[in-house]
């Protein structure tokens, strides 16, 4: 295949600004917070330079910035924007608003524990709590993969048989703020594969005059709710087929799942974002031993691919569901619903809940090891319901 990129030094956040420069959208709302703020000033740069002709509304509040998102979206431009944590969560009412309109906003959250106490560090607590908004979640563990995660966004937004927002996710600082290497692909090539919005229906078409956000009593409600589930469902087709289309310029193999060496794995590590290049590495290890380990790394979170994780687990002997924020009352997220994808398989792995790295604590090779050393703990161990949720790396 010919080189058809360029490599650049980038941070997580400058990568996906990258990105934005690319797809040039129309409008982009924007207010910073940390440690997402990056995205937009360097975005903003590109826009002072003249080198985009979007046109930046810089907003009071992350509110705000979800309402004219909304606003413009419906009048038929092409709008992505950025947040965190705290931003997330002060764009709460806009954000059902934005699935519910079926306005295909592209969103980088870059991820950020929710307070308090304050805490601008990383965890998932920020993307869990919207997990069930309507938004699309996908969730990067490279800044190379934000950046190509974020170029497929926006196809898969406005393909007219999904028409929903969608989020590219990455953890704060951990990728957002580190400076690696990122193939940053032919600038010409990209622009065709995102090709141009021509939304069917928009506020401004005279000729085909519509109404945005009006009251939708019990007659209808329910049916348009039920349309937006059909277009979750739809969008697990066409995320396939535009991952496969991407393949072209990248080269590479997508999928909502990554399986790394889980085909003969007895031993699976579940995790998702950062965390999952380190955990890599100690499976390579571990493989050296002969241990027969795996990582499944989940990549589209919403909507759920259970079959695909049912697939990858339903031969293994155990598995830990490791992730980056807290069940409170409940397993966490993650858990839940591969327990769920897994309940109608009549063998099934024993499987424990693990809760790590919150508000940033710090995960590292020797740490991945030590999570895969409890698995021969697991063995023959019986898991009551007092001990499937576990803390790692917690002070006593």
């Amino acid at each position: 295949m010919t080189k058809n990129y360029q490599v650049k030094a980038l941070t997580g956040a400058e990568a996906s600004a990258e990105a934005m420069r690319q797809i040039a959208p129309d409008v982009v709302p924007l207010y910073p917070i940390t440690p997402q703020t990056q995205i937009v000033e360097v975005y903003s740069q590109f826009v002072a330079d003249g080198i985009v002709d979007s046109e930046l509304v810089r907003c009071e509040s992350e509110h705000s910035v979800m309402s004219v998102g909304i606003g413009a979206s419906s009048a038929g431009a092409r709008v992505m924007t950025a947040t965190s944590s705290q931003g997330l969560a002060f764009m709460f009412e806009p954000i059902f608003i934005a699935s519910a309109l079926r306005v295909p906003i592209v969103m980088n959250l870059v991820n950020r524990s929710l307070a308090g106490p304050i805490n601008i560090h990383c965890d998932h607590a920020d993307g869990m709590a919207v997990r069930d908004s309507g938004w699309i979640q996908v969730y990067s563990e490279t800044a190379q993969e934000a950046y190509e995660n974020t170029l497929m966004a926006v196809r898969i937004a406005e393909h007219p048989d999904v028409q929903l927002p969608v989020m590219v996710c990455q953890d704060g600082f951990i990728t957002s703020h580190s400076l690696v290497n990122v193939n940053i692909y032919d600038d010409e090539q990209v622009k065709v594969f995102v090709g141009n919005y021509n939304p069917r229906d928009t506020l401004l078409n005279s000729e085909n005059p519509i109404s945005v956000g009006t009251l939708d009593f019990y007659d209808y409600f329910f049916e348009h709710k039920k349309q937006n589930f059909d277009a979750m469902e739809n969008a697990k087709r066409v995320i396939k087929e535009i991952q496969e289309e991407f393949s072209g310029i990248s080269g590479k193999n997508y999928g909502f799942v990554e399986k790394y060496h889980t085909d003969d794995a007895e031993h699976i590590v579940v995790a998702m974002s950062s965390a999952c290049g380190i955990l890599k590495g100690a499976v390579d290890d571990l493989r050296k031993q002969g241990k027969k380990v795996g990582l499944l790394k989940i990549i589209l979170f919403r909507p759920f691919p259970e079959l695909e994780v049912a697939q990858a687990l339903k031969n293994a002997k155990s598995v830990i569901v490791l992730e980056r924020v807290s069940g409170n009352g409940a397993y966490s997220p993650l858990y839940s619903e591969i327990s769920a994808a897994l309940y109608h398989y009549q063998n099934k792995p024993k499987m424990v809940n693990y809760v790590f790295g919150l508000g940033g604590r710090n995960f590292g090779h020797k740490d991945a090891l030590n999570i895969f050393a409890e698995f021969e703990k697991l063995d023959g161990e019986f898991l009551d319901q007092n001990n499937k949720l576990r803390y790692y790396g917690v002070r006593e």
